[in-house]
């Protein structure tokens, strides 16, 4: 057998590999509506990028007839190529391959894989379509999986870690991608869930489909677990790619900044589209279409705790992070949900030098006996702890109303803001004038002869006294009442002024957020 022979069965050894589970296996994944594991990292990558690593591994079990078993690849394939030009590090399960399940070997890939993007600064992104833990190799399936977690956790903040759900994921194989920073699910394909319908109507007599109980449309809008949706695979990875486009490598990076086409800074439109009455609603995404650059805007959970919008947009190139009140949900009020989503995006931000703006015009934190048996306090200090947290350049444009406890949560100067604008209509205060007319001048009011004409008076008059920018102004803790037709060109200004900000924190292993 000369060299060439040799060349040839490395050939035939690397078809093999790359036809997976089998050309029967294959077109039954399609049937389902679902790309092979190959098919989906073409799409996702650069053409011809690519670069597999491992692919002869194979499983080490002899039990259960898996000896008898090949299983090309041992189930997933790993490795690295470019997505816009730049480096990622990737896994992509192949359920035609033993479902997908997770083994000794298996789980060895991605370890190393994960190794290999941290080592090299890069981000690193997960096809899930597994059919979860191996059974047949036991234990050490479990143990796999540990290796996994433990690499999200310490390789979190340290670069950009993205999960994918593209099948089936379930028990603890759901627990790695919430561990991630975003999570991606396609519609009718896509499950997560700790114990199936089946086992849930065995214990407790429920019944449910798969779809209904973890469902893309149950993680985006119900339970928060995923970040993402759309309706096809290519469409996931499409949106996948656009995502990457506004993150940093790693953690010692900024983000990447483009050539800004030539808008016009100053935007009139602005000044009309905040109703001056504080009660009446509008959509904030309008204030921020205004704002950032043409069709920047890439907004993060859109289907979840709508009572804040947050995302990622670009104003003047240089990517941003938003954080918004929504006022025509929930009159725009902090509860529960809205507290979880805008720490975990502040704390992502932070962890990956993007800064961050918040448009204010909140009520207050949502009263309830159901918020507070839930731990509205507990959670509502996430947010105060994000933002204090945060190092990076921090602008805050008070839109219409900041009162209570909620004003100083949303980057108010006391917790660190670097810069807070307010518009001239803001009304910044302990509580809404009307509230605090009926505490202050309580007795007043009742001992009038005419109650409704003097409650109206001493609206008024809390109003003249407290609720406008100027107050807080006069205290340091406004910068400037600014224009709304410039709010673009005085963020644009604090953008570049902050571009090389350094701020430290204490010396300490790590904080203690409340959880």
């Amino acid at each position: 057998m000369d060299i060439y022979e040799k060349i040839n069965e490395l050939y035939d050894r690397r078809r093999e590999i790359e036809l997976g589970g089998g050309d029967e296996r294959i077109e039954k994944q399609h049937e389902k509506g679902k790309l092979t594991a190959r098919e989906r990292i073409d799409l996702l990558l650069d053409e011809g990028s690519f670069v597999e690593l491992n692919p002869f591994v194979t499983h080490r079990t002899q039990d259960f007839g898996m000896d008898k078993l090949k299983g090309p690849g041992d189930g997933v394939v790993t490795g690295y190529g470019k997505v816009n030009g730049r480096p990622v590090y990737l896994f992509s399960q192949d359920f035609t391959v033993f479902g997908g399940a997770l083994g000794e070997m298996h789980a060895m890939k991605i370890a190393n894989v994960m190794d290999m993007a941290a080592k090299n600064g890069a981000p690193f992104i997960g096809l899930n379509d597994s059919g979860g833990a191996r059974i047949q190799e036991g234990v050490v399936s479990l143990d796999g999986y540990g290796e996994i977690f433990y690499r999200n956790a310490i390789y979190s903040g340290v670069m950009p870690q993205i999960s994918v759900i593209l099948g089936p994921c379930a028990g603890g194989a759901v627990y790695s991608p919430a561990i991630t920073d975003f999570v991606f699910m396609t519609d009718e394909t896509s499950q997560m869930f700790i114990t199936g319908p089946k086992v849930i109507e065995t214990v407790t007599g429920e019944k449910i489909s798969s779809e209904d109980l973890g469902g893309s449309k149950v993680h985006n809008a119900i339970s928060g677990n995923a970040h993402f949706r759309a309706a096809t695979e290519e469409d996931v990875l499409r949106d996948v790619r656009r995502l990457l486009s506004y993150l940093p490598q790693n953690n010692n990076e900024m983000p990447p900044r483009i050539e800004a086409d030539s808008e016009k800074d100053d935007r009139p439109d602005l000044a009309d589209i905040v109703p001056f009455e504080t009660i009446r609603p509008y959509d904030v995404r309008k204030v921020i279409d205004q704002v950032v650059d043409a069709d920047s805007f890439m907004e993060v959970q859109s289907e979840f705790a709508k009572n804040i919008v947050v995302g990622l947009a670009r104003i003047k190139g240089e990517v941003v992070g938003l954080v918004c009140n929504q006022p025509k949900v929930m009159a725009g009020g902090l509860d529960i949900d809205s507290s979880d989503k805008a720490a975990r995006f502040i704390r992502f931000c932070d962890s990956f030098n993007i800064p961050i703006i918040t448009f204010e015009d909140v009520t207050g934190f949502f009263p309830g006996i159901k918020q507070e048996h839930g731990g509205i306090i507990r959670h509502g200090a996430k947010i105060l702890y994000a933002y204090s947290e945060a190092t990076v350049p921090k602008m805050t444009v008070i839109l219409r109303k900041a009162f209570g406890g909620a004003y100083v949560a949303l980057n108010s100067k006391s917790i660190g803001a670097d810069i807070v604008y307010a518009w001239p209509n803001a009304e910044i205060a302990v509580m809404g004038p009307e509230g605090a007319a009926n505490v202050i001048f309580s007795r007043e009011i009742a001992n009038s002869d005419n109650p409704e004409a003097t409650r109206a008076a001493k609206i008024e008059e809390y109003k003249n006294k407290f609720a406008n920018p100027y107050v807080a102004a006069s205290h340091g803790m406004v910068d400037d009442v600014i224009d709304p037709r410039e709010t673009r060109i005085k963020l644009i200004q604090a953008l570049e002024m902050m571009r090389n900000k350094k701020e430290e924190r204490p010396a300490k292993k790590h904080g203690n957020i409340p959880l």
